[in-house]
């Protein structure tokens, strides 16, 4: 299961993504309702993914979304914004956001991006205690 950190200024907003998210099995971990707020949960809960709005009070996301890609440079975030902040959003694109949302958003799309994301997460995980990638048997000798 992925853990996500939401962030919007607008509670709604923050609703309707952690509605979506558990219904794609993702865990929600945390929200924040500001960029400030953002970068001081994600240095303590290191979730798999962000979902982070660029226009907040405070701290915008964008400012943030560098902050917290300074401190973990493989953070994985998502950026919700407006139609009308194209500028806004190839600035995130360029500090490391690694896809984004278009309010009002596609409850679809969000499923279709989470499930990408969640492959990534899954993919890079490392093995769990105990078990064995498949390497590890076949170096092993066989018991007389």
């Amino acid at each position: 299961m992925g853990r996500l950190l939401v962030v919007d200024d607008a509670m709604i907003m923050r609703k309707l993504i952690k509605d979506v998210a558990v219904e794609a099995g993702w865990e929600i971990v945390g929200e924040a309702k500001n960029g400030a707020e953002a970068v001081e949960l994600y240095r303590a809960l290191r979730p798999d993914l962000v979902t982070m709005d660029l226009v907040m009070p405070i701290m915008g996301g964008n400012e943030a979304l560098r902050q917290i890609r300074a401190d973990d440079p493989e953070a994985r975030v998502v950026v919700v914004t407006a139609l009308d902040q194209k500028q806004t959003l190839m600035e995130s694109i360029r500090d490391g956001a690694i896809d984004f949302i278009v309010k009002p958003f596609d409850r679809q799309r969000i499923i279709n991006l989470l499930g990408k994301v969640r492959a990534r997460v899954d993919a890079s995980a490392p093995p769990a205690p105990g078990t064995t990638t498949g390497t590890e048997a076949a170096s092993e000798p066989e018991p007389q």
